[in-house]
This record gives structure tokens, C-alpha cells and sequence, in this order.
């Protein structure tokens, strides 16, 4: 379990999801909310990118890892064909701007 001080420390889960729509809107691409009503679980945001399908993005702070039930709504998305990131901090915004299709 993470020490508490760091919660102080580390940017904010929707400080992490800003920075990833502003990164992606600069790239060319769109990052829009996410919401199923009736459906818990589900990822923050679709990430769509020049020449790439849409892809998930489950969001935390850093060090935190996804609920059990976004974790079979993640699982669900990936039995289906999506792409699902979980990003907690830039460098996992770098590495989804520099994947490729």
C-alpha cells in the first residue's frame, strides 16, 4: 500500500485526465468522457487518434490500480477487440501517444 504523504505529492486522477485530453488535442486526436449508464466500471475516456481505431483509457493517481470492477469491464472490452490503457501519470500518456496501430 502506497505511503498517504504521497497523495499530497502526486498530480490528482483529473489532473492526470487533463493532461491527457490536452496531449491528445495537440496530437490531432480526441478524447472524449466516457459514461454507460447502468454499467459500473467502465473506462474515463475514448481516445481516438489520427489513424488508430478508439481506444479505452481508465484513469488513477498515481500508484492506484482499477477497481474489480473496472477490471472486468476492461477484460469485457478487451474480449471484444478494444484496446484498454490504465494511465496514471505522463509517461503513461507518452507511451499511448507513441504506440502504433
Amino acid at each position: 500500500m502506497p505511503d498517504p504523504a504521497h497523495l499530497f505529492t502526486t498530480p490528482r486522477e483529473r489532473e492526470v485526465e487533463a493532461a491527457l485530453v490536452k496531449r491528445v488535442e495537440a496530437a490531432g486526436g480526441l478524447a472524449w468522457k466516457f459514461t454507460s449508464p447502468g454499467r459500473r466500471g467502465v473506462p474515463d475516456r475514448v481516445v481516438m487518434l489520427p489513424g488508430r481505431a478508439p481506444e479505452f483509457v481508465e484513469l488513477k493517481r498515481k500508484g492506484q490500480r482499477p477497481r474489480p470492477d473496472q477490471l472486468r469491464q476492461h477484460e469485457r472490452l478487451r474480449a471484444a477487440g478494444a484496446v484498454v490503457h490504465v494511465i496514471d501519470d505522463d509517461a503513461g500518456i507518452d507511451r499511448l501517444l507513441k504506440e502504433r496501430p
